[in-house]
Protein backbone atom coordinates (compact mmCIF):
# COMPACT_ATOMS: atom_id res chain seq x y z
CA UNK A 1 0.00 0.00 0.00
CA UNK A 2 3.05 2.35 0.85
CA UNK A 3 4.60 1.85 -2.60
CA UNK A 4 1.21 2.27 -4.26
CA UNK A 5 0.69 5.52 -2.28
CA UNK A 6 4.50 7.31 -3.45
CA UNK A 7 3.84 5.75 -7.22
CA UNK A 8 0.36 8.02 -6.80
CA UNK A 9 1.98 11.08 -5.64
CA UNK A 10 4.93 10.98 -8.54
CA UNK A 11 2.06 10.57 -10.75
CA UNK A 12 0.91 13.50 -9.52
CA UNK A 13 3.63 15.52 -11.19
CA UNK A 14 3.23 14.99 -14.83
CA UNK A 15 -0.61 15.32 -14.45
CA UNK A 16 0.09 18.89 -13.18
CA UNK A 17 2.35 19.72 -15.95
CA UNK A 18 -0.16 18.40 -18.03
CA UNK A 19 -2.82 20.71 -16.81
CA UNK A 20 -0.27 23.55 -16.67
CA UNK A 21 0.05 23.32 -20.56
CA UNK A 22 -3.71 23.55 -21.12
CA UNK A 23 -4.83 26.48 -18.69
CA UNK A 24 -1.58 28.30 -20.20
CA UNK A 25 -2.93 27.89 -23.46
CA UNK A 26 -6.28 28.03 -23.38
CA UNK A 27 -6.28 31.11 -21.10
CA UNK A 28 -4.08 33.25 -23.92
CA UNK A 29 -6.26 32.16 -26.58
CA UNK A 30 -9.63 33.26 -25.06
CA UNK A 31 -8.53 37.12 -25.19
CA UNK A 32 -5.91 39.80 -25.25
CA UNK A 33 -5.06 40.36 -21.46
CA UNK A 34 -3.33 43.75 -22.38
CA UNK A 35 -6.67 45.14 -23.74
CA UNK A 36 -8.83 44.08 -20.87
CA UNK A 37 -6.44 45.55 -18.37
CA UNK A 38 -5.89 49.11 -19.64
CA UNK A 39 -9.13 51.40 -20.45
CA UNK A 40 -9.90 52.70 -24.15
CA UNK A 41 -7.77 56.05 -24.12
CA UNK A 42 -4.86 53.90 -23.30
CA UNK A 43 -1.91 54.57 -26.24
CA UNK A 44 0.05 52.53 -28.09
CA UNK A 45 3.07 53.52 -26.01
CA UNK A 46 0.99 52.54 -23.05
CA UNK A 47 0.34 48.83 -24.33
CA UNK A 48 3.82 48.17 -25.26
CA UNK A 49 4.96 48.71 -21.84
CA UNK A 50 2.35 46.30 -19.87
CA UNK A 51 3.20 43.57 -22.66
CA UNK A 52 6.55 43.54 -21.93
CA UNK A 53 6.42 44.03 -18.08
CA UNK A 54 3.61 40.85 -18.17
CA UNK A 55 5.77 39.15 -20.71
CA UNK A 56 3.80 38.62 -23.14
CA UNK A 57 6.22 39.88 -26.40
CA UNK A 58 8.24 36.78 -25.93
CA UNK A 59 7.78 33.23 -27.63
CA UNK A 60 5.56 31.02 -26.36
CA UNK A 61 7.43 28.55 -25.16
CA UNK A 62 9.66 31.31 -23.11
CA UNK A 63 6.02 32.18 -21.36
CA UNK A 64 5.78 28.52 -20.46
CA UNK A 65 8.56 28.15 -19.19
CA UNK A 66 8.41 31.23 -17.29
CA UNK A 67 5.30 30.39 -15.97
CA UNK A 68 6.05 27.07 -14.42
CA UNK A 69 9.41 28.10 -13.05
CA UNK A 70 7.14 30.67 -11.48
CA UNK A 71 4.73 28.36 -10.61
CA UNK A 72 7.13 25.84 -8.65
CA UNK A 73 7.70 28.98 -6.54
CA UNK A 74 3.91 29.18 -5.93
CA UNK A 75 4.36 32.31 -7.81
CA UNK A 76 1.40 32.85 -10.32
CA UNK A 77 1.35 36.21 -10.83
CA UNK A 78 -0.59 39.16 -9.48
CA UNK A 79 -4.06 39.76 -10.25
CA UNK A 80 -4.77 42.61 -12.06
CA UNK A 81 -8.91 42.73 -11.32
CA UNK A 82 -7.57 42.34 -7.19
CA UNK A 83 -4.45 43.93 -7.44
CA UNK A 84 -3.22 40.84 -5.43
CA UNK A 85 -0.78 37.77 -5.77
CA UNK A 86 -3.23 34.90 -7.20
CA UNK A 87 -2.55 31.94 -5.07
CA UNK A 88 -3.12 33.66 -1.65
CA UNK A 89 -6.70 35.05 -3.59
CA UNK A 90 -7.69 31.75 -4.39
CA UNK A 91 -6.04 29.89 -0.79
CA UNK A 92 -8.25 32.95 0.84
CA UNK A 93 -11.73 31.49 -0.75
CA UNK A 94 -10.93 27.82 0.19
CA UNK A 95 -11.78 27.55 3.43
CA UNK A 96 -14.99 28.38 2.54
CA UNK A 97 -15.84 26.47 -0.38
CA UNK A 98 -14.05 23.69 2.11
CA UNK A 99 -16.67 24.21 5.14
CA UNK A 100 -19.92 24.26 2.61
CA UNK A 101 -18.53 20.90 0.57
CA UNK A 102 -17.99 19.25 3.73
CA UNK A 103 -21.04 20.49 5.64
CA UNK A 104 -23.49 19.54 2.36
CA UNK A 105 -21.15 16.13 2.47
CA UNK A 106 -21.96 15.09 5.71
CA UNK A 107 -25.75 16.05 5.95
CA UNK A 108 -26.05 14.06 2.56
CA UNK A 109 -24.37 10.68 4.24
CA UNK A 110 -26.63 10.91 7.49
CA UNK A 111 -29.75 11.48 5.53
CA UNK A 112 -28.55 8.86 1.91
CA UNK A 113 -26.87 6.14 4.50
CA UNK A 114 -30.08 5.46 6.61
CA UNK A 115 -33.16 5.80 3.90
CA UNK A 116 -31.29 3.94 1.05
CA UNK A 117 -30.58 0.92 3.61
CA UNK A 118 -34.06 0.93 5.01
CA UNK A 119 -35.81 1.24 1.42
CA UNK A 120 -33.68 -1.61 0.47
CA UNK A 121 -34.69 -3.81 3.25
CA UNK A 122 -38.13 -2.89 2.81
CA UNK A 123 -38.30 -3.54 -0.89
CA UNK A 124 -41.41 -3.29 -2.71
CA UNK A 125 -43.44 -2.00 0.26
CA UNK A 126 -45.09 2.14 0.87
CA UNK A 127 -41.64 2.64 2.64
CA UNK A 128 -39.33 1.96 -0.35
CA UNK A 129 -42.26 3.43 -2.89
CA UNK A 130 -42.03 6.74 -0.15
CA UNK A 131 -37.99 7.15 -0.30
CA UNK A 132 -38.10 6.39 -3.67
CA UNK A 133 -40.03 8.85 -4.33
CA UNK A 134 -38.43 11.91 -2.15
CA UNK A 135 -35.27 10.81 -4.00
CA UNK A 136 -36.24 11.27 -7.49
CA UNK A 137 -37.86 14.80 -6.23
CA UNK A 138 -34.92 15.85 -4.40
CA UNK A 139 -32.42 14.81 -7.55
CA UNK A 140 -35.16 16.67 -9.70
CA UNK A 141 -35.55 19.97 -7.85
CA UNK A 142 -32.97 22.76 -9.45
CA UNK A 143 -30.31 23.93 -6.43
CA UNK A 144 -31.01 27.47 -6.86
CA UNK A 145 -35.19 27.07 -6.53
CA UNK A 146 -34.67 25.14 -3.72
CA UNK A 147 -32.23 27.57 -2.15
CA UNK A 148 -34.80 30.76 -2.97
CA UNK A 149 -37.33 28.84 -1.12
CA UNK A 150 -35.63 28.09 1.89
CA UNK A 151 -34.39 31.53 2.04
CA UNK A 152 -38.13 32.89 2.20
CA UNK A 153 -39.48 30.54 4.00
CA UNK A 154 -36.68 30.38 6.76
CA UNK A 155 -35.19 33.86 6.58
CA UNK A 156 -37.84 36.33 5.46
CA UNK A 157 -40.68 34.21 6.79
CA UNK A 158 -39.60 32.66 9.98
CA UNK A 159 -36.75 34.80 10.53
CA UNK A 160 -34.89 31.78 11.75
CA UNK A 161 -31.53 32.07 9.63
CA UNK A 162 -29.62 34.80 8.02
CA UNK A 163 -30.79 35.40 4.01
CA UNK A 164 -26.72 35.61 2.87
CA UNK A 165 -22.97 35.60 3.66
CA UNK A 166 -20.73 33.44 5.75
CA UNK A 167 -20.34 33.51 9.41
CA UNK A 168 -21.32 31.53 11.74
CA UNK A 169 -23.06 28.08 11.57
CA UNK A 170 -26.40 29.85 10.91
CA UNK A 171 -25.22 30.98 8.24
CA UNK A 172 -24.26 27.59 7.00
CA UNK A 173 -27.24 25.56 7.20
CA UNK A 174 -29.30 26.78 4.26
CA UNK A 175 -26.87 26.42 1.77
CA UNK A 176 -25.44 23.30 3.08
CA UNK A 177 -28.76 22.05 3.31
CA UNK A 178 -29.56 23.23 -0.60
CA UNK A 179 -26.31 20.84 -1.84
CA UNK A 180 -27.26 18.12 1.03
CA UNK A 181 -30.88 17.29 -0.43
CA UNK A 182 -29.45 17.08 -3.74
CA UNK A 183 -26.52 14.66 -2.98
CA UNK A 184 -28.71 12.33 -0.57
CA UNK A 185 -31.07 12.05 -3.43
CA UNK A 186 -28.41 10.90 -5.64
CA UNK A 187 -26.87 8.84 -2.79
CA UNK A 188 -29.88 7.31 -1.75
CA UNK A 189 -30.98 5.98 -4.69
CA UNK A 190 -26.97 4.52 -5.43
CA UNK A 191 -27.21 2.93 -1.61
CA UNK A 192 -30.27 1.38 -2.50
CA UNK A 193 -29.53 -0.08 -5.84
CA UNK A 194 -26.10 -1.76 -4.82
CA UNK A 195 -27.61 -2.83 -0.75
CA UNK A 196 -30.77 -4.96 -3.54
CA UNK A 197 -27.53 -6.45 -5.24
CA UNK A 198 -25.49 -7.33 -1.67
CA UNK A 199 -28.57 -8.73 0.17
CA UNK A 200 -29.25 -11.45 -2.66
CA UNK A 201 -25.75 -12.98 -2.47
CA UNK A 202 -24.57 -16.26 -0.72
CA UNK A 203 -22.47 -14.60 1.63
CA UNK A 204 -25.77 -12.70 3.34
CA UNK A 205 -28.05 -16.00 3.23
CA UNK A 206 -24.65 -17.39 5.18
CA UNK A 207 -24.76 -14.97 7.74
CA UNK A 208 -28.35 -14.96 8.33
CA UNK A 209 -28.43 -19.12 8.50
CA UNK A 210 -25.94 -18.86 11.34
CA UNK A 211 -28.52 -16.83 13.45
CA UNK A 212 -26.74 -13.40 13.21
CA UNK A 213 -29.27 -10.66 14.17
CA UNK A 214 -29.93 -8.89 11.06
CA UNK A 215 -28.58 -5.25 12.42
CA UNK A 216 -25.30 -7.27 12.38
CA UNK A 217 -25.89 -8.68 8.51
CA UNK A 218 -26.81 -5.87 7.51
CA UNK A 219 -24.18 -3.24 9.57
CA UNK A 220 -21.05 -5.48 9.41
CA UNK A 221 -21.33 -7.44 5.83
CA UNK A 222 -23.68 -5.82 3.20
CA UNK A 223 -23.42 -2.00 4.13
CA UNK A 224 -19.39 -2.19 4.55
CA UNK A 225 -19.55 -3.72 0.84
CA UNK A 226 -22.68 -1.55 -0.50
CA UNK A 227 -20.33 1.79 0.75
CA UNK A 228 -17.64 1.03 -2.53
CA UNK A 229 -19.76 2.86 -4.91
CA UNK A 230 -20.31 5.58 -2.43
CA UNK A 231 -17.61 6.16 -1.55
CA UNK A 232 -16.52 6.74 -4.97
CA UNK A 233 -19.52 9.08 -5.81
CA UNK A 234 -18.80 11.08 -2.74
CA UNK A 235 -15.11 11.72 -3.91
CA UNK A 236 -16.36 12.97 -7.61
CA UNK A 237 -18.91 15.15 -5.71
CA UNK A 238 -16.98 16.46 -3.13
CA UNK A 239 -14.26 17.97 -5.65
CA UNK A 240 -17.11 19.06 -7.83
CA UNK A 241 -18.06 21.08 -4.69
CA UNK A 242 -15.46 22.97 -4.47
CA UNK A 243 -14.78 24.49 -7.71
CA UNK A 244 -18.45 24.01 -8.93
CA UNK A 245 -21.08 26.07 -6.60
CA UNK A 246 -21.37 29.36 -8.14
CA UNK A 247 -25.47 29.35 -8.16
CA UNK A 248 -25.58 28.00 -4.26
CA UNK A 249 -22.53 30.79 -3.78
CA UNK A 250 -24.33 33.11 -5.81
CA UNK A 251 -27.54 32.41 -4.54
CA UNK A 252 -26.05 33.04 -1.11
CA UNK A 253 -24.00 35.26 -1.26
CA UNK A 254 -21.41 32.36 -0.13
CA UNK A 255 -17.89 33.61 -0.64
CA UNK A 256 -16.79 30.37 -2.02
CA UNK A 257 -13.74 29.64 -4.99
CA UNK A 258 -16.87 29.21 -7.62
CA UNK A 259 -17.69 32.83 -7.50
CA UNK A 260 -13.68 33.78 -7.65
CA UNK A 261 -13.33 31.29 -10.70
CA UNK A 262 -16.12 32.73 -12.83
CA UNK A 263 -15.59 36.17 -12.17
CA UNK A 264 -11.65 35.49 -13.18
CA UNK A 265 -12.82 33.79 -15.89
CA UNK A 266 -15.13 36.72 -17.42
CA UNK A 267 -12.88 39.28 -16.50
CA UNK A 268 -9.29 37.34 -18.31
CA UNK A 269 -7.67 37.28 -14.97
CA UNK A 270 -5.14 34.84 -16.29
CA UNK A 271 -3.52 34.85 -12.68
CA UNK A 272 -6.12 33.84 -10.23
CA UNK A 273 -7.38 31.34 -13.33
CA UNK A 274 -4.08 29.51 -13.93
CA UNK A 275 -4.03 29.56 -9.97
CA UNK A 276 -7.48 28.38 -8.88
CA UNK A 277 -7.22 25.39 -11.68
CA UNK A 278 -3.85 24.29 -10.31
CA UNK A 279 -5.32 24.10 -6.84
CA UNK A 280 -8.51 22.39 -7.68
CA UNK A 281 -6.48 19.71 -9.57
CA UNK A 282 -4.65 19.02 -7.13
CA UNK A 283 -7.36 18.26 -4.57
CA UNK A 284 -9.01 16.65 -7.40
CA UNK A 285 -5.95 13.75 -7.68
CA UNK A 286 -6.03 14.35 -3.62
CA UNK A 287 -9.16 13.33 -3.48
CA UNK A 288 -8.97 10.40 -5.37
CA UNK A 289 -5.85 8.55 -3.67
CA UNK A 290 -7.85 9.00 0.03
CA UNK A 291 -10.89 7.13 -2.42
CA UNK A 292 -8.21 4.64 -3.24
CA UNK A 293 -7.35 4.59 0.15
CA UNK A 294 -10.48 3.80 1.36
CA UNK A 295 -11.48 1.13 -0.53
CA UNK A 296 -8.55 -0.90 0.95
CA UNK A 297 -10.04 -0.42 4.25
CA UNK A 298 -13.84 -1.24 2.93
CA UNK A 299 -12.47 -4.04 1.56
CA UNK A 300 -9.16 -5.96 2.56
CA UNK A 301 -9.54 -8.14 -0.92
CA UNK A 302 -8.56 -5.09 -2.57
CA UNK A 303 -4.84 -4.94 -3.75
CA UNK A 304 -2.88 -2.11 -5.43
CA UNK A 305 0.33 -3.78 -7.09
Amino acid sequence: MGKYIVKSILQMIPVLFFISLIVFVLVRVTGDPVALMLPETATAEDRQVLTEALGLDKPLYTQYALFISSALKGDFGNSFHYGQPALPLVLERMPASFELAAAAMLLAVLLAVPLGIWSAVKRNTFIDLFISGLSVIGKAMPNFWMGIMLILLFSVTLGLFPVSGRGGIDHLVLPAVTLGVTLAAQMTRLIRSNMLEILNQDYIRTARSKGLLEAVVIGRHALRNGLIPVVTVMSLQFTSLIGGTLIIETVFAWPGLGQLLVASVNNHDMAVVQAAVFVIAFIVMICNLLTDIAYRFLDPRIKYN
